[in-house]
């Protein structure tokens, strides 16, 4: 069930609770066991979703999931996802954004001391591409890091917000906007299965919201610059102690660092978990982080090189390691890169590759046994050899080369006939007659035959 926490004391909020009860069909239910202002009294059920009311600002509501679920006339309901219908301030204009709350550091704006609260990656990037949906025109959608209270809510949950000022806290269709976005959480895993952490950055996050938004991760708990500052020395145990908590109640076990901080960084490792860069999370995007480990452990990292082929998608199953045909490759590249590339990401599964990502390098993991990769091998040889025959006269395939032949201009005998560097050699090379000093130099007189054989 998803839990909607309206505050009376946020007038933004107000506004956003009337919006929820006219989009969607609620039946009023009785609480007796909780005071009006501590979300008692009238109790509003939809279809997957309860709300309720509280006096006080929604950052103080510390516990505020035990409020949920039981009416006087109605079955109990555990709530599953908590969403807070709040206001954003700030020197921001039209914006509706989605946040976790917890804090680094001191709590100035509640909930505990270096405390974070449980977070809902998968929610909050429902909601964002919620609130980019319903937005009115004018209204921008985003995330804000992780701040203030409350750390201590009782179940995943986020604050889903209209901002920044009065006029946008009493505008009826940003609110009406917020309320959709909010019910549309109604149903959605609030963790998800790839959810990234993310230190550093400002207080809004563009960088995450592409994640959020291009890529099959989601982000939990952000330390923006402001937080880390907060957090003080990462070294120092209670540090340590809500970096740790950042993975904890995000639900992952990797971070996506922004900027140089290399004693954050060691400390994110010795927790025994993992700091990435933004290309992995691009690059491991549809493939099960079962198959990513197999690779990276087999191949190399994928800060080092690995990428994906079109068999990584959704692919578990058994791997096989081929080694290409590298001299073969490389000049299949400096022929047609593009087709090149093309031949073995259709084929593998998973590639070493250099230059950041742009040549393939020397391994490849393909899907099946020994006997599959042979097999795939050979069909690759088979495509390579096509995009030989774009520049070689002749290709012929044998058991243990590639041999290709053309017939190609020589300097030398260009040389050799008097014919000057420059605009002549050119022409000639590109299979033009040209005249020097009264003499008639064709394009058979300055060639030679070549022959090329690229082991296999």
């Amino acid at each position: 069930m998803l839990a909607i926490a309206v505050s009376r004391a946020d007038s933004a909020s107000v506004h956003i609770g009337e919006q929820l009860r006219d989009a969607a069909t609620w039946t009023e239910h009785a609480d007796a066991s909780r005071a009006d202002a501590g979300g008692g009294g009238t109790v509003y059920r939809t279809e997957g979703a309860e709300l309720r009311e509280f006096e006080e600002l929604h950052l103080r509501l510390d516990g505020v999931a035990s409020a949920f679920g039981t009416v006087d006339d109605g079955p109990s309901r555990e709530p599953e996802l908590l969403a807070f219908a709040s206001k954003h301030a700030g020197d921001t204009g039209e914006l509706l954004t989605a946040h976790h709350t917890g804090n680094f550091g001191a709590a100035d704006h509640g909930g505990a001391d270096g405390e974070l609260a449980t977070a809902a990656p998968n929610a909050a990037a429902h909601a964002l591409g919620a609130l980019a949906e319903h937005a009115p025109d004018g209204y921008e959608a985003g995330l804000e890091c992780t701040h203030h209270g409350p750390t201590g809510v009782g179940c995943p949950s986020l604050f889903v917000e209209v901002g920044s000022d009065e006029a946008q806290w009493a505008d009826a269709d940003a609110a009406r906007a917020v309320a959709r976005a909010i019910l549309d959480l109604r149903g959605v895993d609030p963790t998800g299965e790839r959810a990234v952490v993310g230190f550093g950055g400002g207080h809004y996050v563009p960088r995450y919201e592409r994640i959020v938004r291009e890529t099959d991760w989601c982000v939990g708990h952000i330390a923006a610059d402001w937080c880390l500052s907060d957090l003080g020395d990462p070294a120092t145990a209670a540090a340590r102690g809500t970096v740790d908590a950042a993975f904890r109640e995000s639900g992952a076990t990797r971070a996506l660092v922004e900027g140089d901080h290399p004693e954050l960084v060691a400390v994110i490792e010795a927790l025994g978990y993992r700091a990435v860069r933004e290309t992995y999370l691009r690059e491991t995007t549809g493939v099960p982080l079962a198959t990513v480990e197999r690779a990276e452990s087999t191949l190399c990292p994928v800060e080092a090189g690995l990428r994906f082929g079109d068999r990584a998608t959704g692919y578990e199953g058994p791997l096989a390691t081929v080694d290409l045909p590298e001299a073969l490759v490389a000049e299949c590249e400096g022929i047609d890169t593009e087709r090149t590339r093309a031949a073995v990401d259709e084929r593998v599964v998973a590639l070493e590759t250099s230059e950041n990502g742009t040549l393939v390098g020397g391994r490849a993991l393909v899907p099946g046994d020994a006997d599959r990769a042979a097999t795939v091998r050979a069909e690759l040889v088979g495509d390579l050899v096509g995009v030989l025959r774009e520049r070689y006269d002749g290709v012929s395939l044998r058991a243990d080369a590639v041999v290709a032949r053309r017939t190609a201009f020589d300097p030398e005998k260009a040389r050799t006939l008097g014919v000057p560097e420059g605009p002549a050699f050119g022409r000639l090379s590109a299979g033009e007659t040209v005249e020097v000093n009264g003499r008639t130099i064709t394009p058979d007189a300055v060639s030679s035959d070549e022959e090329r054989r690229f082991p296999l």
